[in-house]
């Protein structure tokens, strides 16, 4: 490693300790993220972004600890220290292997996270999706949170950025409308939030963490929909595990294209009108 030294200047600042050697991490798409070894011997994640939102960098040090508040939960990076332009986490060392133990573990884990629940639908402050906005504002019912909160939003920016259709468009809208039918009546759950295989690291402790969440109180099968939007590997066990831990409403496969509208929605505003199509072709399931 060589030493980036304004990156390792600021590291220092926030966390008392000498940085030894940065080197840049790829795969990023948001943040620039570098690896920091620290005179300590620990081994550091820094995300740095210029002109990052307000409470950008904060909502995810929030979200992170929030979820390890929970004993037996997912295991998250600890963070180390948060500010406005970045945030600096523990450093998760990934393997190749996947294990069908650790999608055992991690079903069980999430069942746990889940269950450790949430004071109400949504979150005392608002947070981010990507760079988009999320909005948190609590509701009195999970259908309303999703609703207004979770589809409603993203659809609208997608039309207006034109990356969803009229018809595709109103497919979503019917199913907002059928939403307190449709969806079980469940306690709010802690949820990851954006939990898509992409932050979900296989680590060489045979665990697997999970980063960048978009944390709130929400309905856990939200969660569940991400994972099987985008795949995870060993999915099947994750979910036997998940469900003998903590079992599922009958019917919750069926029901997992509804979830999978945010999701979806969101991809469409940051990446065009594929997602939108898929949105619609997904919401006309449910008409």
């Amino acid at each position: 490693m060589a030493r980036q030294p304004l990156v390792a200047r600021r590291a220092e600042e926030l966390l008392g300790t000498a940085v030894v050697a940065t080197s840049p991490v790829a795969g990023g798409d948001i943040a620039t993220a570098t690896r920091l070894r620290l005179s300590s011997g620990q081994t550091a994640l820094m995300k740095t972004l210029p002109h990052a939102p307000e409470g950008f960098f904060e909502a995810e040090a929030a979200g992170l600890r929030w979820l390890a508040e929970v004993e037996g939960g997912v295991p998250v990076p600890e963070v180390l220290a948060a500010a406005s332009d970045c945030v600096v986490v523990e450093w998760v060392e990934q393997s190749s292997k996947t294990p069908v133990e650790a999608a055992v573990t991690f079903g069980q884990q999430l069942a746990a996270t889940h269950a450790a629940g949430a004071d109400g639908w949504g979150l005392d402050h608002d947070g981010f999706i990507g760079r988009l906005p999320l909005p948190n504002k609590t509701a009195d019912s999970w259908p309303e949170f999703y609703a207004v909160r979770r589809v409603l939003p993203y659809l609208k920016l997608a039309r207006d950025r034109g990356s969803i259709s009229e018809t595709d468009a109103a497919a979503v809208e019917a199913v907002v409308g059928k939403l307190t039918g449709l969806l079980p009546d469940e306690a709010p759950a802690r949820l990851h939030g954006d939990l898509w295989n992409g932050n979900c690291l296989w680590g060489q402790d045979l665990a697997i963490h999970v980063i960048d969440p978009a944390a709130h109180g929400g309905h856990r099968e939200l969660d569940l929909a991400m994972l099987h939007l985008f795949g995870l590997t060993h999915l099947p066990r994750v979910m036997a595990a998940y469900d003998e831990a903590q079992p599922l409403a009958e019917g919750w496969e069926d029901r997992l294209g509804i979830h999978q509208l945010f999701p979806l929605l969101v991809h469409a505003c940051m990446f065009g009108g594929g997602y939108g199509a898929r949105a619609g072709a997904v919401a006309a399931r449910y008409s």
